[in-house]
């Protein structure tokens, strides 16, 4: 069992930056890929970007890469998702999630944190 809780949501303006954090306990973190997928009102949820349990490898949704990175502590039992340049698209219930390999697709990741609100301002 792992439990994920993300932290760092808020109200940005467009263009502007935030930086989310998912905190695990329980087993030992190294031994999960992460993953981020966000859900905006009216749509289903979608893959973000994943880590793999090194963070030797990253993964992206096109409609992130270049503007989001992924990064894991390991030593400190974090992932976290860096996000820059952020538009109204980008608006949506953020969500980190742990399994033992990596994957873009929610439907095999074992364990979900409650999620963060992510709203960007016009």
């Amino acid at each position: 069992q792992v439990q994920l809780v993300e932290s760092g949501g808020g109200l940005v303006q467009a263009g502007g930056s935030l930086r989310l954090s998912c905190a695990a306990s329980g087993r030992t973190f190294s031994s999960y890929a992460m993953a981020w997928f966000r859900q905006a009102p009216g749509k289903e949820r979608e893959f973000v970007a994943a880590i793999s349990r090194s963070g030797g490898n990253t993964y992206y949704a096109d409609s992130v890469k270049g503007r989001f990175t992924i990064s894991r502590d390991n030593a400190k039992n974090t992932v976290y998702l860096e996000m820059n340049s952020l538009n109204a698209e980008d608006t949506a219930v953020y969500y980190c999630a742990a399994r033992a390999e990596t994957s873009t697709w929610q439907y095999t990741y074992d364990y979900w944190g409650q999620g963060t609100q992510v709203t960007v301002s016009s």
